[in-house]
């Protein structure tokens, strides 16, 4: 209980945290106010588009940016509902209906308040680059293709694979083609995409969007708008779940958890990059998320994230702490309840081009040029990443691209390690340089220095070099600079001493490390030398063993030391 306790204070917001929100109040105003005005349309645009409608993504941008901006690891981070999001959130749909996709939610939710209070947030740092720009122009590609339908002014298809779905949507529109939709959303895809070149800082996406609306209702064009929206959140209500559901939603709630956690963690982060001083807190911002995503499906809302875009559009307007985010969420709220008549005549077209013109801006050209010379596997990794996305799923593309990532590193680790022979009076004392000696030892001694990781990628060469030697009487192996070991390299190890054995060589083992003696103690690999005393601490210690090994005397190696002129 107390550990739970003292985690739990861990990732509460404290006194200090929440102090922040008072240092900049007129930037954190302004800077509020912009990202509303830029969220609005991408709101009403993830909502329609996730199938669950736009009063759902206008109440998950109030509810979860709200608490996520107060309980969140972020000062500058803006939540609410994403691209990304939708793509996973579409097949729930459909599948489960809108009750689904709400249960869907507070379970992820959950899981994700038990990740923070598990400190998990720091494991998200290690999904590769080419997995999250992969994914990420995966997620890109199907955002386009899903507005297809509305861009197109023709009712959505069904379907669950967004390729499809387009491709049917483009074929009805041929049967009976209709021009004002495509123009519309042709238009605000342009406005936004020049305009964002031009003025970087004017909200072009809302200035759009409100000369569609006002040319489609003066030029009494034949577009489909929202549509009737409530004045207002509804009253929480936990009538969406059911208790028997969950075991069917669950691994649909885990995914979304999951790409909660990625994305949330990805914005965050690069809030970080464009800040001069701030740095998240990776569990606090799970937790925050986890809040939101808990308390969002209450009021209607679908799943939420950290929003990139916004997130940008946050720190490049000035905010200095969460209050902008806070005002934000506020500001859509008083648009919810002030001025949803004038939200309910916005054509679907429009808001189809601004999801467009934001796909086409989350591909980074510069950064994909980056990842493609950077190496032909990160080239593949990235390239198979985006194709299971449009393929498949977010999840399958995920774990694709972690495969590949897996097996392109062991590759590389089983390259890293390896076996050389290294000379004998490196690691002997100056007193001990003997020309004459040294030649002698080295007819007889040879040592092994092996570095890298000794893991099951890297093994069975580790054998081939190692037994592939000249026979010698004594061969030390030096294992100060190996990195890793695991059972499969242990077993692999002992194999080599045991080959070397019969052939008839003294094996001698120095500088294993203490961390390393865990595998080779739990498989007994070197249980036998110890108790013959073959085992050292040093190098200089394993050859004095192996000179006594070869003339227990003393006399042959004195010998060959004196040289010819001492022996006449």
């Amino acid at each position: 209980m107390n550990t739970v306790r003292r985690r739990l204070a861990a990732v509460l917001p404290d006194r200090r945290t929440l102090a922040t929100m008072g240092r900049s109040p007129r930037k954190d105003l302004l800077a509020g106010l912009t990202v509303a005005v830029v969220a609005l349309p991408l709101a009403l645009g993830f909502g329609i588009s996730s199938g669950a409608g736009a009063e759902a993504g206008l109440a998950t941008a109030v509810v979860a940016g709200a608490l996520a901006a107060v309980f969140g690891g972020s000062n500058l981070q803006v939540s609410g509902p994403t691209g990304a999001m939708t793509v996973v959130l579409v097949p729930i749909v459909h599948r489960y209906g809108t009750d689904g996709v709400l249960t869907v939610g507070l379970l992820a939710g959950l899981v994700l308040v038990a990740l923070a209070l598990a400190r998990a947030g720091r494991w998200m740092a290690y999904v590769p680059v080419p997995v999250v720009e992969g994914f990420t122009v995966g997620i890109a590609g199907v955002i386009a293709l899903q507005q297809v339908p509305g861009a197109l002014g023709v009712p959505k298809p069904g379907g669950d694979n967004p390729a499809a779905v387009a491709a049917r949507a483009a074929g009805a529109f041929l049967d009976a083609p209709h021009w004002a939709a495509p123009g519309l959303a042709l238009g605000t895809a342009a406005v936004m995409l020049v305009g964002a070149r031009l003025r970087p800082a004017v909200p072009f996406s809302l200035l759009a969007v409100v000369a569609a609306t006002l040319l489609a209702r003066f030029a009494d064009l034949p577009v489909a708008t929202i549509g009737h929206l409530p004045a207002g959140l509804p009253a929480p209500s936990f009538g969406f779940f059911e208790a028997a559901d969950v075991p069917a939603l669950l691994p649909s709630a885990l995914a979304v958890a999951a790409l909660a956690a990625l994305e949330s963690l990805m914005s965050a982060t690069a809030a970080d990059a464009m800040s001069v001083s701030e740095r998240h807190d990776s569990d606090r911002e799970l937790f925050g998320q986890g809040l939101a995503n808990l308390a969002a499906p209450l009021f209607g809302g679908v799943a939420a994230t950290g929003a990139i875009a916004r997130t940008a559009v946050n720190v490049r307007s000035g905010a200095a702490s969460r209050l902008a985010s806070l005002v934000h969420a506020v500001v859509l709220a008083v648009i919810v309840f002030a001025a949803a008549p004038l939200v309910s005549g916005i054509p679907l077209a429009a808001l189809a081009g601004v999801l467009v013109a934001t796909a086409v801006r989350m591909v980074q050209v510069g950064s994909l040029r980056a990842l493609a010379r950077s190496g032909r596997g990160e080239a593949a990794v990235l390239v198979l990443t985006a194709a299971a996305t449009l393929a498949f799923d977010l999840v399958t593309a995920v774990v694709v691209g972690l495969l590949v990532s897996g097996a392109l590193a062991l590759a590389e680790v089983a390259r890293a390690a390896r076996v050389e022979q290294v000379p004998l009076h490196g690691e002997l004392p100056p007193a001990d340089h003997h020309d004459e000696e040294q030649a002698l030892l080295a007819e007889h001694i040879v040592a092994y220095r092996m570095d890298g990781p000794l893991l099951f990628a890297a093994a069975h060469r580790f054998l081939l070099e190692l037994t592939g030697a000249a026979r010698v009487r004594v061969a030390i192996l030096r294992m100060s600079r190996v990195s890793a070991i695991d059972a499969s390299g242990a077993v692999v190890l002992g194999d080599a001493i045991a080959e070397l054995e019969r052939r008839g060589t003294l094996v001698l083992v120095s500088g294993l490390r203490a961390e390393h003696h865990r595998p080779l103690d739990a498989l007994g690999v070197l249980d036998r030398l110890r108790a013959q005393g073959r085992v050292f601490d040093t190098t200089p210690e394993a050859i004095a063993c192996a000179r006594q090994h070869l003339d227990p005397d003393g006399t042959e190696l004195a010998a060959g030391a004196a040289g010819p002129g001492a022996a006449r």
